[in-house]
């Protein structure tokens, strides 16, 4: 893997090199959403912090680039970008084939696909396929199987999404047809009437959950049933850029190649996630 890297980030840098200059110049503002933990999230004194931001603060080291966060709300995010009030998107946002057809993406800086949750005394702990991993990438139709497999046991069940994210379009491809799906600005929203029983389970990204469920006031939340990625919920997290930005996204590719190469990627997950998503 890591000969591979490697040889990534060379290509990637000889493709940058012959890449006209980010559109922005040598300044950029990346938004992001600072309420998706440990992707981002909002400090108390306002400042915005996590994993999407210490990573988009090392990439434009790389790329020596100046760049600045800014706040926005994520299901307003590609209409903000492509109206030029911002250059980059850092927010945890898998680059599916959907967004593609308005953006464009950078490389994967990080995978972990999606999940559920519930509470603790919940008959959906008992969820079937708890810690499998089903790619829709590589295996449509196991992962297919195993949300059939789902469909009975959500019968009549309430599920709570974020607006605008890859786990709502996994809802409505696999099991719209078994749950009410109840959606929210954000992944603390669903997670307040999770713990209030004003749904029955949630649905986000793996990453994303296993930080939520080590929150206090989320004590009774817990992990459950199986992961899905790839396919339709995209290649992993990824910048998003305008699609005349190529000469950005060249040199985003690249930084993002030498983060992989060196362990920075591997390095600030584990700080973050406590699990490595380095993509493979």
């Amino acid at each position: 893997m890591q000969k591979h890297t490697i040889a990534l980030a060379a290509t990637l840098a000889v493709a940058a090199a012959f890449a006209p200059s980010a559109s922005a110049g040598d300044k950029i503002t990346i938004a992001t959403e600072g309420a998706f933990p440990p992707y981002n999230l909002t400090r108390p004194d306002g400042t915005l912090d996590g994993y999407d931001v210490e990573l988009g603060n090392d990439l434009c080291t790389r790329m020596k680039i100046e760049c600045t966060f800014i706040a926005q709300a994520f299901d307003g995010m590609i209409p903000a970008l492509t109206a030029g009030k911002f250059d980059a998107i850092m927010a945890g946002m898998s680059a599916t084939d959907k967004r593609k057809e308005i953006i464009d993406f950078s490389i994967s800086y990080g995978s972990t696909g999606q999940s559920f949750a519930t509470l603790k005394g919940s008959p959906l702990t008992n969820l079937p396929m708890t810690g499998e991993l089903f790619s829709l990438a590589t295996n449509e139709a196991g992962a297919r199987k195993a949300a059939e497999e789902l469909k009975p046991l959500l019968k009549g069940k309430v599920i709570g999404v974020q607006t605008a994210s890859i786990a709502a379009r996994f809802i409505d491809e696999y099991l719209k047809d078994a749950v009410e799906v109840r959606e929210y600005k954000t992944t603390e929203q669903h997670d307040l009437d999770l713990v209030a029983g004003r749904v029955d389970l949630t649905m986000a990204s793996m990453g994303y959950l296993v930080t939520a469920v080590e929150k206090p006031a989320n004590s009774d939340m817990v992990i459950a049933g199986p992961r899905f990625q790839g396919g339709m919920l995209g290649a992993g997290s990824s910048v998003g850029m305008r699609k005349e930005d190529t000469g950005l996204k060249a040199r985003f590719d690249e930084a993002i190649g030498a983060a992989i190469a060196d362990g920075t990627i591997k390095r600030l997950s584990e700080k973050w996630f406590g699990f490595d998503l380095t993509p493979h």
